[in-house]
């Protein structure tokens, strides 16, 4: 019995604990609210949405982080990320990123381009670089790289990629967007190892607000 009221006692303090710990989560402080939330896919799970470019050293420094966060994410949680282009690198990125989709291997060379860019210095900027890695690296042909690169599907991909970005109303990356209504970065967060621990009261809000309607 004594050993039942101690285990009892411990976890009402753990929730206690986190509770206190998600009320010091405040609105323009650890997160931003958009003022126009931007549409999310109503098909009842919390979207959450990581706005990076693969030569950004800290979206490559977050990917370690994130990797296990979203493996553990439950079922009614959907993860996505947005490539943004706010320069032509980062517009050569994201076609090599939505090229990938379209090709069907992009989970398996996401991690990749960030190694191949910030540990081995290979830049992939040009169209021979990124078809001879996605050969390489995804088991790919030429062929089909080509037939993918400059097509409507990559292209419209890119286009509603950078429409997307521009609504979150975003200066810089890495950034977590909760729904289409909050923006979580490392400067709001107070760190890169903060920011999933906003990210989870966040869709713990979300999940709240879902029930009471």
């Amino acid at each position: 019995m004594f050993s039942l009221i101690k285990r009892c006692l411990a976890a009402s303090l753990l929730l206690i604990g986190s509770l206190a710990q998600a009320a010091d989560f405040k609105a323009g402080v650890h997160y931003d609210v958009l003022d126009e939330p931007v549409t999310v896919l109503a098909d009842g799970k919390v979207h959450v949405e990581e706005a990076f470019w693969y030569g950004c050293p800290h979206c490559f420094h977050l990917e370690e982080k994130l990797k296990p966060w979203v493996a553990s994410l439950p079922a009614d949680v959907e993860f996505s990320r947005v490539p943004a282009m706010f320069g032509r690198a980062w517009v050569q990125h994201a076609k090599l990123y939505y090229t990938a989709e379209a090709l069907g291997v992009l989970d398996k060379v996401h991690e990749s381009v960030f190694r191949a860019f910030h540990l081995q210095k290979e830049r992939l900027l040009s169209e021979d670089d990124q078809r001879d890695f996605l050969v390489e690296n995804a088991g790919i042909s030429e062929k089909d790289f080509d037939k993918v690169y400059d097509s409507f599907t990559v292209k419209s991909r890119m286009k509603q990629g950078d429409k997307r970005i521009r609504s979150f109303k975003i200066s810089g990356v890495p950034a977590l967007i909760v729904n289409g209504k909050y923006i979580v970065s490392a400067s709001t967060a107070g760190g890169q190892d903060k920011m999933t621990a906003v990210v989870d009261h966040l869709i713990e809000k979300e999940r709240q607000a879902v029930a009471a309607n």
